[in-house]
C-alpha cells in the first residue's frame, strides 16, 4: 500500500510536469471550444475575474478567494482524508502482527494476508485509497488555475503587490513560504500518527522542496495558490485534528491502562503470597 501511494504520487507530479507544458497556449475566449478549455479553464478565468472586480479590481485577491472557495469545498473530503490517517496509523501495530502471522511468500499466504488485512480495514472503516483522493482532486484544479492564469491576457499581465502574476516570483518570497507552509502541513499531520511513518517522513521533506522547485520556476499566481491553501490546512488541522490535542489523549489513555494493570497486578499479588505460604 506505501508502494501504491508512492507510486500514484510520482504519477501525479509527472502528470501534472507533463500537462502544464505540454497543453494549450492559445488565449482563453468565449468562442473557445473543447471540454477542457471551454467548461475548466474559461470558467477558472471568469471566476477569478468576477471576485477580482468584486474585490477592487485585484487579481490576486481573486485568486486567493478563489483559492478560500475551493478548500472551502473540499473541506469535508480533507477532513475525512485526516481521519482516515488517523485510523491507518492506530492500525499499524495490527497490521505489522498479521504480516508477522502471514509472512511466508507463497501465494496462499500472500492471499490470505490480503484478506485479513482487507478485513481488518473494512471493520475499521478505513479506506486505504482514500488518503490520496485530495491530492488526485486538487490536480485537475491546479492545471485549470495555471492555464487560467497563463492564457487570459489580463490575469496573465495582471499585478499583485512586488509581483506579476504571470510570471515567477523574482523576490522567491511566495515559494518559499509555500514551501515552508507545505512542511507544516505534513509535520502537523504526522504528528497525530501513532507511530512514525516512513512514507510520511519522506513526504514532509519531498513536497516542499517539489512545491519550492516548482514555485520558482512557475507564475506566482500559483505560488500564491499554495501558500494561501497550505495556510488554510495548518489553520484547518489545528482547529478540527490538533495534533497535540491528540497526543495528549492518547498519552492520557496510555497512562490510564498503565494504571489499570498496575492496579491489576497489586489486585493478584496477595493471591500469590498466600499460594506462597
Amino acid at each position: 500500500m506505501k508502494n501504491r501511494k508512492r507510486l500514484l504520487l510520482l504519477l501525479g507530479t509527472v502528470l501534472l510536469a507533463v500537462v502544464l507544458v505540454g497543453c494549450g497556449t492559445s488565449p482563453i475566449t468565449a468562442e473557445s471550444t473543447g471540454f477542457w478549455d471551454r467548461y475548466i479553464v474559461l470558467n477558472f478565468s471568469r471566476v477569478i475575474i468576477w471576485l477580482s472586480d468584486l474585490f477592487g479590481g485585484s487579481y490576486g485577491l481573486g485568486i486567493i478567494v478563489f483559492t478560500l472557495i475551493i478548500r472551502i469545498v473540499l473541506l469535508p473530503l480533507m477532513h475525512g482524508q485526516t481521519k482516515s490517517t488517523r485510523k491507518m496509523s492506530e492500525l499499524q501495530p495490527r497490521i505489522k502482527a498479521l504480516q508477522a502471522q502471514y509472512s511466508s511468500k507463497d501465494a496462499e499466504t500472500q492471499s490470505k494476508l490480503k484478506e485479513e488485512t482487507s478485513k481488518l480495514y473494512s471493520e475499521a472503516g478505513v479506506n486505504p485509497v482514500a488518503g490520496c483522493l485530495p491530492l488526485l482532486i486538487q490536480m485537475p484544479v491546479l492545471m485549470g488555475l495555471y492555464q487560467a492564469i497563463s492564457r487570459t491576457e489580463a490575469l496573465s499581465t495582471g499585478n499583485f503587490l512586488w509581483m506579476n502574476l504571470g510570471k515567477p516570483d523574482p523576490m522567491f518570497i511566495l515559494p518559499v513560504l509555500a514551501a515552508i507552509l507545505t512542511y507544516a502541513t505534513t509535520k502537523l499531520s504526522s504528528m497525530s500518527q501513532a507511530e512514525s511513518n516512513p512514507t510520511t517522513t519522506s513526504m514532509m521533506y519531498m513536497m516542499p522542496a517539489l512545491i519550492l522547485f516548482m514555485g520558482i520556476t512557475l507564475p506566482s499566481a500559483l505560488s500564491l495558490y499554495w501558500v494561501v491553501g497550505n495556510a488554510f490546512s495548518v489553520g484547518q488541522t489545528l482547529l478540527l485534528n490538533n495534533p497535540f490535542k491528540i497526543r495528549k489523549e492518547r498519552e492520557e489513555k496510555l497512562q490510564a491502562e498503565r494504571e489499570r494493570e498496575r492496579a491489576l497486578e497489586k489486585a493478584l499479588n496477595p493471591k500469590k503470597k498466600k499460594k506462597k505460604k
